[in-house]
């Protein structure tokens, strides 16, 4: 069965999370901006949401993190939770 792990930052609105997206891609850690940012209680742990199997999540997080690619920032991705960025830090087929 399939399994990844993965790491987000979910926030409000999209033009915070474009905000953020742009500060990561400059540089910036992924893990501390979650800590500051993120309405997830994952983001005490940097975004980390651990490792998980297909359907453990939201159809849209599904559709990212089992078809994205790895170690890159995906989003905004709109879920009824609000705005996420998403980095898959490992997955099995």
């Amino acid at each position: 069965m399939s399994k990844a792990s993965a790491r987000h930052i979910l926030v409000d609105t999209e033009s915070e999370c474009e905000s953020l997206k742009q500060k990561i891609n400059n540089g910036e850690d992924f893990a501390e901006i979650a800590k500051a940012h993120s309405t997830c209680p994952s983001g005490r742990k940097g975004g980390d949401l651990g490792e998980f199997g297909p359907g453990q999540m939201v159809k849209e997080f599904d559709e990212v993190v089992f078809s994205g690619e790895l170690n890159t920032v995906h989003g905004p991705v709109k879920t009824q939770f609000g705005y996420h960025l998403l980095e898959i830090t490992s997955r099995e087929d």
